[in-house]
């Protein structure tokens, strides 16, 4: 996996936003671009996949009329900065599949759901896998109970992306294996503390880490404290 970092790009009337460049064991380029907050685009070999994509649930405000249909949409789960019927009716097409949590699911009446432990083979290079995210910490369990959300293992052309979703530094992170990139949360009550986030980046050992969701964490320090352990941070804007 190489990467190209800091491209700059500019959607409409949004704030600039940053696509980093993969590139897969085949050479296939996989870009991902920072919306916001739990927002993310991702493009490869021709397709758009969304996750989570949110209008106005998370700042800044996003028209998702101004992007390109959606082939893929992952949804985590049904909470207002995840789940937007809005936007991804902006985003979907005839041919747009919309992968979700059951509980999501039974809300929207449509697409496809995924529990905890399924996984489809979208096409021949694309694999998308739905793993645990929920709260541990005692009084935080409402928030995201065990069962119910999904981060995703997105798999493309080799090149694994692990979105972890709403999640602490759960016990079957450990069981995640091979990770080139990974969005994991910080936001405590809600998410992981700096600390759990650490913990969980030395538990997955991606290449690459994109703290993501992070509200008014200081997120810097995450940086500092995964210095020398030869994961890269890249703090993008998903405050």
């Amino acid at each position: 996996m190489s990467i190209a970092l800091g491209l700059i790009v500019t959607v409409g009337c949004m704030a600039a936003q940053k696509t980093d460049t993969f590139t897969t064991k085949s050479g296939k380029e996989v870009k991902i671009t920072n919306i916001k907050h739990a927002s993310i685009r991702i493009q490869y070999d021709g397709l758009e996949i969304h996750v989570d994509p949110v209008s106005d649930g998370a700042k800044p405000l996003t028209d998702y009329s101004l992007f390109p249909k959606a082939n893929i949409i992952l949804v985590t789960h049904e909470h207002h900065d995840h789940f937007d019927r809005e936007a991804i009716a902006l985003l979907r097409m005839n041919a747009t599949t919309v992968y979700t949590n059951p509980a999501v699911y039974t809300m929207y009446k449509n697409g496809m759901p995924l529990k905890n432990g399924d996984s489809i083979q979208y096409r021949s290079d694309i694999k998308i896998e739905a793993v645990p995210a929920y709260n541990t910490t005692e009084g935080r369990e409402k928030f995201h109970p065990q069962g119910r959300d999904n981060g995703y293992i997105l798999t493309l052309d080799g090149l694994r992306i692990y979105i972890a979703g709403d999640t602490e530094d759960i016990p079957e992170m450990a069981n995640i294996k091979d990770i080139d990139i990974a969005f994991l949360p910080c936001n405590q009550p809600y998410t992981m503390t700096i600390d759990q986030l650490v913990r969980a980046a030395k538990t997955i050992r991606p290449k690459v880490l994109f703290p993501y969701h992070y509200s008014e964490t200081p997120i810097s320090q995450v940086r500092l404290k995964l210095a020398g352990t030869g994961i890269k941070v890249l703090i993008r804007d998903y405050q």
